[in-house]
């Protein structure tokens, strides 16, 4: 038996069916996708097998659901009309699938595969089922291909004998139309698209569509709504050819209608026992695969019309400490990934060939003895070197063939902090920090740039890198921009990674001086932690700016910042206390000394004068990312539940709405059919939303969190009110 599993469905239709047990409930399963074949064999358990469900059950079961299955104070029933109602005529895979990850609630996969097939053979049994000579498999791909339980029709549940159902509304269905993703599309996406995590490979986060913009958009409302698996959730979704694909908590994807919200398919993995699921940040789409990270550090290729696994590739060993959460991304048939975690050695950025799911190459991104960087980690032996987790998907120059990552800091600061006032000793901690810039068909690395050596604040560069052009010494130059958590931006050159310059927004009080020829940064050596005494640093360690991407108006060479404004100290802890540092210190937040109470700032920073053109601030500290449109608008949430749009010319607010959690991705646009669309996927748990809550407690958002996906259009206004609207 396999350890991983995957499911898909087909379309939606009709009915949605829940089943729910315990705290959750089971996603709908929609039909079988059309084209299905043989009859499949009839789903049977053995009486004995039964029996030992039973014994599971009242061990396991019976204190929420009750001796009966029907008579629990904390649990659903589990047999009867309502429950075969909910149950319908469907595969038991979801069912089995669902009670062997979720249940019991406080050791949720803990029974083995074979004791959750006795429980539903007995939960078969309890529902007049009858045995068969046959045991019941304890795997979902085996239960899936059987058909589903021959519920008895009682007491006006389900449909009625020899009923015929008309036949639903014709519909047209966008998987139909949608076309194969080429690279010159993802060097130049359809203004209507959205495929990338940032869009495009520069990763501006803007959008050419103007059908929204600053006079319109206060009719902006609610286009639909769906509900996605409940837990945080920090996922941008993508859009092509009207199909919109969202990664969930628990390791879901979904295909969505983008016009209505109809669900198209649903892929879901099922982990293996002891690893957890973790959120993600972005997916990619190439030719007519989307590449899918996994709570296991796997790459998933899955069919874009269907849902179905392609391929299924490991990258790293999960039990190590290995985690995949940024997200892909796919130049020239080469889909990269990078890995986080604290495992020894370090993260890596692995390539997978887009076709096959072959590994391609691997860059480890802890800098090895010997190598090149080897000799910059203190002496430390390889096993004692960690870090550089990839956080987020990386960006692309196509005319120089370079990938950009950004590898962030180390939490085992110690060891590299205890060299620092050794002479002649290198601890600046390649490639921590640094801006990696790779070739996607063989690996190899370029340049790279380090932003701060020997990291010990946890401030790092771990964010996304902007690929545009700015003037160099009188002359047009492409450019690779990013900033920091201390929201200080560098500019090197896009092919040599040649230093450039850097923009200190003034907002840190940390880096005291930066080389105006090497970027090379002078920190404070008074707030250099790990001497048993309290440091106040500006920003906190969540960032001035944190994950959460800018996003840049080419035109105007405005670049829209969504900031923080907050700080904190750095404690010492007690002999033998694990702090959030291994130089013994645990952060704490802090308002700014005279800070007025307003920590959200959106701030419009013009790269070629180097000038802030406004700044919006707020009490509620802002949670996602910028949009920007070719509409003049900029669009942000916050931590109040908050989606607003501003004017991006004068930061002047024009519309916002309220939420139903709290958004920590990032706004995206999209248009279907000559509509334009706004969506923002809700569900807590960025540092973002947890790390600033204490400084405004008023701020109350809801206990039983929820994670949704938004998405809003401006109503076409009638012919007659149009004609109206013209009369002088």
């Amino acid at each position: 038996m396999t350890q991983r599993r995957v499911r898909t469905t087909g379309h939606l239709t009709g009915r949605q069916l829940l089943v729910s047990a315990a705290a959750g409930l089971l996603l709908a399963w929609p039909s079988p996708p059309i084209g299905a074949q043989a009859p499949p064999a009839a789903l049977g358990y053995t009486a004995a097998q039964a029996e030992l469900g039973l014994a599971v059950y009242r061990e396991q079961c019976a204190s929420c659901h009750g001796a009966n299955l029907d008579d629990g104070a904390y649990g659903p029933p589990l047999k009867g009309s309502d429950f075969r109602t909910k149950w319908g005529s469907r595969s038991a895979a979801p069912l089995f699938t669902f009670t062997s990850e979720k249940m019991p609630p406080a050791t949720p996969g803990a029974l083995g595969d074979a004791r959750y097939a006795q429980v539903l053979a007995y939960l078969l049994q309890e529902n007049d089922v009858a045995p068969g000579a046959r045991e019941l498999p304890g795997d979902p791909d085996a239960l899936a291909l059987l058909a589903p339980p021959d519920w008895p029709r009682v007491g006006g549940g389900g449909l009625a004998p020899r009923a015929e159902i008309p036949p639903p509304p014709a519909r047209v269905n966008p998987l139909e139309g949608l076309t194969p993703v080429t690279d010159a599309m993802l060097t130049r996406p359809p203004d209507g698209d959205w495929l990338l995590w940032r869009r495009t490979y520069d990763a501006f986060g803007a959008s050419p569509l103007r059908a929204i913009d600053r006079g319109n958009v206060h009719d902006l409302r609610v286009a639909w709504t769906w509900s996605l698996p409940n837990g945080p959730n920090q996922a941008t979704p993508i859009v092509h050819d009207g199909v919109l694909f969202v990664h969930s908590y628990g390791d879901r994807v979904q295909a969505m209608d983008a016009a209505t919200g109809d669900l198209l398919w649903q892929y879901s993995r099922r982990l293996p026992a002891g690893v957890g699921p973790s959120i993600k940040r972005g997916l990619s789409i190439y030719g007519t695969r989307l590449f899918v990270p996994t709570s296991d550090a796997h790459v998933v290729a899955l069919d874009v019309r269907t849902g179905r696994v392609v391929w299924d590739t490991a990258i790293a060993d999960p039990k190590q400490g290995y985690r995949v959460t940024g997200g892909t991304l796919v130049a020239r048939g080469s889909v990269m990934v990078g890995t986080t975690g604290r495992a020894p050695g370090g993260n890596v950025i692995v390539a997978l060939d887009a076709q096959t799911g072959r590994e391609k190459w691997r860059f480890h991104v802890i800098a090895r003895p010997g190598a090149p960087g080897g000799d910059s980690w203190n002496g430390l032996p390889l096993e004692q070197r960690n870090g550089g987790s990839v956080w987020i998907p990386g960006s692309y120059d196509p005319v120089h063939n370079l990938a950009f990552f950004a590898p962030g800091n180390t939490y085992d600061t110690g060891p590299l902090r205890n060299s620092i006032d050794r002479p002649g000793v290198t601890s600046d901690a390649l490639y921590l920090d640094s801006t990696l810039a790779i070739n996607p068909d063989t690996g190899r690395l370029q340049w790279h740039f380090q932003h701060q050596t020997n990291g010990q604040w946890d401030l790092d560069y771990a964010f996304e890198r902007q690929v545009l052009q700015l003037p160099v010494d009188g002359r047009l130059e492409t450019v690779v921009l990013t900033g920091g958590k201390q929201m200080i931006f560098d500019v090197m050159e896009a092919e040599t990674g040649r230093y450039v310059s850097s923009v200190d927004l003034g907002l840190q009080n940390l880096v005291t001086a930066i080389d105006p020829k090497t970027g090379a940064k002078t920190t404070d050596p008074n707030l250099l932690p790990g001497d048993g005494t309290t440091k106040m640093v500006c920003p906190h360690v969540s960032g001035g700016r944190g994950w959460m991407p800018t996003s840049f108006d080419a035109a105007a060479k405005l670049l829209f910042l969504p900031l923080t404004d907050a700080c904190m100290d750095l404690v010492p802890v007690a002999a033998g206390e694990r702090g959030s540092l291994s130089s013994g210190v645990r952060w704490t937040v802090r308002p700014r000394p005279g800070s007025d109470g307003k920590y959200g700032r959106l701030q419009a920073l013009n790269l070629e004068t180097r000038q802030t053109v406004w700044t919006e601030r707020q009490r509620a500290p802002l949670t996602t990312g910028t949009l920007v449109t070719a509409g003049g608008l900029v669009f942000v949430g916050s931590l109040d539940r908050m989606l607003q749009a501003y004017d991006a010319a004068t930061g002047e607010a024009l519309w916002k709405t309220r939420l139903n959690d709290v958004p920590s991705s990032a706004p995206i646009t999209f248009a279907v059919g000559g509509r334009q669309f706004v969506a923002v996927v809700t569900g807590p748990g960025g540092y973002q939303s947890t790390s600033y809550d204490v400084l405004v407690p008023e701020i109350r958002n809801p206990p039983e969190h929820g994670s949704s996906l938004w998405v809003f259009e401006v109503p076409a206004r009638p012919a007659a009110r149009r004609s109206q609207a013209r009369v002088p």
